[in-house]
């Protein structure tokens, strides 16, 4: 006979020898409460949440009369602000609620410093921004890193954090003590080659540059002592990072010496995007200058300059630059010889924020609040906005014939779908998928063949979202609430055969 068999039968035949039922009845009423587990509490907060997602509003206002446990899961802000943003609801925050005071009062007023206006004639109202983060974000790989007098470095890294399955898992940035201390303007990842290990950058208006373990959430060092001022953009390559902010400086780190190789003072005001190839560097500003720098010594090459107003974003693919401007251009530009090749004019209804470029597609987003994607060779593509979407001319409607039986596809008519209700501030372009982040706190995944709606990510920001990256298994975003939200999809799979590249 088993142990608990033989431990069973000795507490039935204590409980026999009482003398009085009461005693039985007494001892029955206490065994019955350890009995009744509340299962969901136990849970880790971001698994329980991930099941009251499910639930219906009238459903969690019942919850959170069950117990204390309960009506805090139930009244999470997470859980209430996507349902406000599914259902149209107004989001209000209780008047008595005290706030964090690590977190700066960035909602009640954006501190318009970074992002360049739009044309004179133009409404400015959202594109006066503080946000001027680096809109493409690739995954790249580079060379491992050692310490500097400019890096201070965090030991021991923390311990790997608890992860949800659907719903974002947030770093431990805002408010933690190696976290920054202000708005997260950029983001981009990066896989040391040497050892495998992938790690995100996050450029503030703190002055530092932060690296991060993405597996782990810890810091692994700060990189600070050369920007005067906010950091818009960072951008790292093949061992070099490279930094540009409000200072009006372009600082190029090596990474595996943790040294900084130049410092550039060309731009006469803030460094808006920066983007990096094996052959140069280039850079945008408010000064309505784009400027090329070689890779090998990184001396000056060309500076291009036909944007009226300052220019936002730029991309750079083989030997072509694109760069997209609040007059509402977007611009291609000879790599090589410097020259400006073509001019999309009023290519958004207002000016471009974001712009990313895999030759021959560029995909712009816009204070317009729309995506667009074209083919710079044929003219054609989609965009959020019918009317756009109808003057790029997809294959569909163009009526081409086709190659094989020579029959004219039928226009196919615009689907209305839920686009982005404010300024598209991050565009990011793969193969096969379009990843946008907005003002509106969400980030949205498209189809890049055909621009449906793939997945819409909301509840993981409480403001402006400035900057998205992706990989195969995850999407990373970063905005003005100081939160970095790592959308892991690959929660409980594994993922070590995926080259993260």
């Amino acid at each position: 006979m088993c142990s608990h068999q033989r431990r069973a039968d000795a507490i039935v035949s204590l409980l026999a020898s009482l003398p009085r039922y009461s005693s039985i009845a007494n001892i029955k009423a206490r065994i019955g409460q350890m009995l009744r587990l509340d299962i969901l509490g136990l849970l880790p907060d971001e698994v329980a949440l991930q099941i009251f997602s499910y639930l219906p509003w009238e459903s969690l206002v019942l919850c959170t009369s069950v117990s204390k446990r309960w009506s805090a899961l139930a009244g999470d802000d997470s859980l209430w602000r996507r349902l406000c943003h599914d259902k149209k609801w107004e989001w209000r925050s209780c008047a008595n609620t005290r706030r964090d005071d690590r977190t700066p009062p960035m909602f009640e007023d954006l501190d318009d410093e970074c992002m360049g206006d739009e044309d004179e004639d133009e409404l400015v109202e959202h594109m006066l921004l503080d946000d001027s983060g680096f809109s493409s974000m690739a995954v790249v790989t580079g060379q491992s890193s050692t310490s500097h007098a400019h890096i201070a470095r965090v030991l021991p890294p923390a311990p790997p954090t608890r992860r949800p399955i659907l719903l974002p898992w947030h770093m431990p940035t805002r408010g933690a003590p190696n976290g920054h201390s202000n708005t997260i303007y950029c983001l981009q990842l990066y896989t040391y080659p040497d050892t495998g290990v992938q790690v995100l950058f996050t450029g503030s208006k703190d002055r530092t540059i932060r690296e991060w373990d993405i597996a782990t959430g810890g810091l692994r060092r700060v990189i600070h002592g050369v920007h005067e001022g906010s950091v818009h953009s960072i951008c790292a390559h093949d061992g070099l990072l490279a930094s540009g902010g409000s200072d009006r400086k372009v600082v190029v780190w090596d990474l595996a010496r943790g040294t900084p190789v130049r410092v550039i003072r060309d731009h006469t005001d803030s460094v808006l995007c920066m983007r990096f190839d094996e052959s140069r560097l280039v850079s945008c500003s408010k000064d309505r200058m784009i400027r090329t720098y070689l890779c090998s010594d990184f001396r000056r090459q060309f500076r291009l300059q036909d944007h009226r107003v300052a220019v936002n974003a730029i991309s750079l693919s083989g030997d072509f630059i694109v760069s997209g401007s609040g007059d509402r251009s977007m611009k291609i530009w000879s790599a090589k010889t410097g020259p400006l090749i073509r001019t999309f004019d009023n290519h958004h209804d207002r000016g471009l924020a974001a712009i990313d470029f895999e030759a021959p597609y560029v995909l712009s987003g816009s204070s317009d609040k729309h995506l667009r994607l074209i083919d710079i060779a044929t003219g054609r593509g989609w965009s959020t906005s019918p009317d756009m979407d109808d003057a790029a001319g997809t294959p569909a409607a163009a009526g081409v014939p086709c190659p094989a039986c020579g029959g004219v596809p039928q226009p196919v008519p615009h689907v209305a779908q839920k686009t982005h209700e404010d300024l598209v501030r991050s565009a990011v372009l793969s193969a096969d998928f379009v990843v946008s982040g907005s003002y509106d706190h969400t980030v949205k995944v498209w189809g890049r063949h055909t621009g449906a709606l793939v997945a819409d990510l909301a509840g993981g920001h409480t403001g402006c979202i400035f900057c998205v990256g992706f990989d195969h298994a995850k999407i990373v975003s970063c905005g003005e609430d100081q939160r970095i939200c790592v959308w892991d999809f690959s929660h409980g799979i594994d993922t070590s055969f995926v080259k993260l590249q």
